[in-house]
């Protein structure tokens, strides 16, 4: 008999109404609410520029400096813009990851008025610049007061802000929080004060109380009118990419109308890996005694962009950064404001049938008896008044039929037409470009190099809204030849530091066959040589790719654009390297033909009795027109071709020994190095051969030095035996 299998006892399950509840409707319901914007922001920070302490830290100086510049400018003052950073914790362990810094950033704009100061600095997405067609660097409404955010979220101190929109009376002193719940700001201290810029500012090092002494900084004349923001926040200062030094100095170059002064933190921190944008050179050429580096500024904390103004004269040359180590200034490059903008209506082709929808719908609301025919012509541009009839007439209404009694048929019908109509582009005087002058201007005074050439490009359109793209580069000098090409990124005059390999910029650069222009690059990459790449985009709204405003998202249009003006420059540098390399090949040649022009000489003196010194100059000036014939070019009629301006239009060339900065044209819109090399009045004996002057004779990809020659090796004496004795000849003219 088989054994059976015990039976396994289960217990029994639970009732159902002893288990847990599972949700309803209703309960859900209950557990909804709606969050506020900066309640959002506060817990998706990285999305505006907050994801890490360094970051944080530049985030924040740029925020302060974009509004500062753009108050400035609106109000037609030439900005003067100081950032103070102030390291609360100098004595923390050398293993700490951040630190507490307080920022502060004065500006001598207009101010601000004491009602609106809750609004802008309390609250997010408020402001005047989201919604009209103007360039300007703020957009959103987000940045300053989402640093304040950030600033009380890792310190819990709120924000202070003093302003003084009247010189003759006292400035505002506020300090507030937001609260993240309801996305408004909470006032804590509201005052007036006659403390404005902060004086203890004037007191913080030598440097500081040096430059106070001469009214060079935080002067009261200098700032009459202006606002000062201070924010305690959790950071982190680094020097190297990415930093707030290469911030402000890039924003210098893009602005060279404005003055900043950096006021560096008592303790930096240094990483080997963290290279400076671009090669460092020796600092005080060309200053007066009361310009050059203070002990205080060694060569680690020197600027990593330095002017090329050895040899230019001091009336044209720019003027030099002043690193005093605790202290930077950056100068004023130029006096002038860039040209003033103006807002424009929306293109029809740029707006989408929704966005029609509603314009509609809030032209009905201010207008009651408002008509297409006006809502055409008042919220548009480029619609005259036949566009406008013709629209009316295309849909199948007159020009008296008001806005409200169109119907969605017809709106989508009118959309259709805006879409296939012929309209002319935009207009452009909403952009303010920084100029093909004010670039090479910006370029020569940053970055150390031979060759600078500047491009701008017609206005053109993407999504019915206008934008110019301008571009510049410079060779040689004292970049590195070895490295690949380093591309500077804008985006209406605020230079672009991270995330750039997702960036148009970026990928116009790559797309480029650098090398049509005598140049190195990788299948797919950047070129390689002593090369910087400026790109600057303005737009009445740049298409970012996220909040942090970071890089510019990737257009057809827009990527064409930047395409054509780097060819520009490139071509204008292909010029110069091909030019340059056949004024080497002359120079060789020069060289070996007025190595024997002695020994011809001195052999046709002993043959024909004449001077040896007469027919050493005839032969040496028969020597130079043949070289200078072989210098010409010649068409295919044989004719000699000149020199055309319009080659050197947007081209700076700097000559080692002769550098001067002339304008090419008669507005001064390009520049350029004058190239001249004086001649002798009279041979000398054992004269030298001239060369063109050539700053860099390296090859393309190898490191940008100078190729050293050998010394050129004494000429023995001639001895002649004179009664058993050998005596030197002396026979007119040295031999070469």
């Amino acid at each position: 008999m088989a054994p059976t299998t015990p039976v396994k006892q289960t217990k029994p399950k639970a009732p159902p109404a002893a288990r847990e509840a599972r949700a309803t409707a209703e309960s859900m319901a209950t557990r909804q609410r709606d969050i506020s914007v900066s309640e959002f922001f506060a817990k998706n920070r990285h999305l505006l520029g907050f994801d890490n302490p360094r970051k944080a830290l530049l985030t924040t100086v740029k925020e302060a400096v974009d509004n500062s510049l753009d108050a400035c400018e609106e109000a037609g003052i030439l900005p003067d813009i100081t950032v103070v950073i102030e390291d609360l914790q100098p004595d923390r362990p050398a293993s700490a990851k951040s630190s507490r810094y307080r920022i502060t950033s004065i500006d001598n704009g207009p101010g601000i008025v004491r009602k609106q100061v809750e609004n802008v600095f309390g609250r997010l997405l408020f402001g005047s610049k989201f919604h009209r067609l103007k360039m300007s660097r703020g957009q959103q409404g987000i940045g300053i007061s989402a640093a304040g955010m950030y600033g009380l979220i890792t310190t819990g101190k709120p924000m202070m802000i003093q302003t003084r929109p009247d010189a003759r009376k006292p400035a505002h002193h506020i300090e507030l929080a937001m609260n993240t719940k309801t996305n408004r700001a909470e006032v804590t201290v509201d005052e007036e004060t006659d403390d404005f810029p902060l004086a203890r500012l004037r007191n913080l090092n030598s440097a500081t109380r040096e430059l106070a002494q001469s009214s060079d900084f935080l002067s009261s004349s200098a700032y009459p009118t202006g606002t000062s923001v201070t924010i305690e926040l959790e950071g982190k200062y680094q020097r190297g990419r990415g930093s707030i030094d290469e911030f402000l100095e890039l924003t210098a170059i893009a602005n060279p109308h404005a003055r900043f002064t950096l006021v560096r933190p008592t303790r930096v921190t240094e990483e080997e890996d963290e290279t400076l944008p671009l090669k460092k050179g020796p600092r005080d050429e060309g200053r007066g005694p009361s310009e050059k580096t203070s002990a205080a500024g060694d060569a680690s904390s020197r600027s990593a962009l330095g002017p090329n103004t050895s040899a230019v004269p001091p009336a044209l040359a720019p003027e030099i950064t002043q690193d005093l180590g605790p202290l930077v200034v950056f100068p004023r490059g130029i006096n002038e404001l860039p040209p003033e903008t103006k807002e424009i209506q929306p293109h029809p082709r740029g707006v989408e049938l929704g966005t029609l929808l509603q314009m509609l719908k809030d032209y009905e609301a201010a207008e009651n008896n408002g008509t297409l025919y006006g809502f055409l012509q008042e919220k548009f541009c480029r619609i005259s008044p036949a566009t406008a009839s013709g629209f009316c007439e295309k849909i199948g209404v007159t020009s008296r039929t008001k806005a409200s009694a169109i119907e969605p048929q017809q709106v989508e019908k009118l959309f259709q037409e805006f879409m296939e109509s012929k309209l002319a582009p935009p207009p452009t005087d909403c952009l303010a470009p920084v100029g093909v002058h004010q670039l090479l201007r910006g370029m020569h005074k940053g970055v150390r190099a031979e060759f600078y050439a500047a491009s701008s490009r017609e206005p053109a359109v993407y999504r019915g809204r206008p934008f110019l793209i301008e571009a510049a580069i410079a060779f040689g000098g004292e970049l590195p030849g070895d490295d690949t090409a380093r591309v500077i990124r804008f985006a209406n005059r605020v230079p672009l530091l991270f995330q750039q390999s997702a960036c148009s910029s970026f990928k116009a650069v790559n797309e480029c066959n650098w090398r049509n222009y005598d140049l190195q690059q990788p299948r797919g990459g950047l070129p390689v040589g002593p090369l910087v790449i400026m790109i600057h985009m303005a737009s009445v709204w740049v298409p970012f790719t996220s909040e942090s405003k970071e890089a510019i998202a990737d257009y057809d249009e827009i990527r064409k654009e930047m395409k054509l003006a780097l060819m520009e420059c490139g071509r204008k540098l292909g010029t110069y390297l091909r030019r340059r390399q056949k004024m080497k090949a002359q120079s060789d040649r020069r060289d070996i033909f007025q190595r024997y022009i002695g020994e011809v000489a001195t052999a046709c003196a002993k043959i024909t009795g004449e001077d040896a010194k007469k027919i050493y100059t005839a032969l040496l000036e028969q020597a130079r027109k043949k070289t200078a014939e072989a210098d010409q070019l010649l068409d295919d009629e044989g004719k000699v071709i000149k020199d055309d301006p319009a080659d050197l239009d947007g081209v700076i060339i700097v000559e080692s020994g002769t550098s001067a900065l002339q304008a090419d044209s008669p507005g001064g819109a390009a520049l350029r190095a004058a190239q001249s090399t004086p001649e002798p009045p009279t041979p000398k004996p054992q004269p030298k051969a001239p060369k063109p002057k050539v700053q860099s004779e390296q090859k393309l990809g190898s490191e940008s030095r100078p190729t050293r020659k050998p010394e050129p090796k004494k000429p023995k004496p001639k001895m002649r035996l004179v009664n058993g004795k050998l005596v030197p000849i002396d026979d007119g003219p040295g031999l070469f």
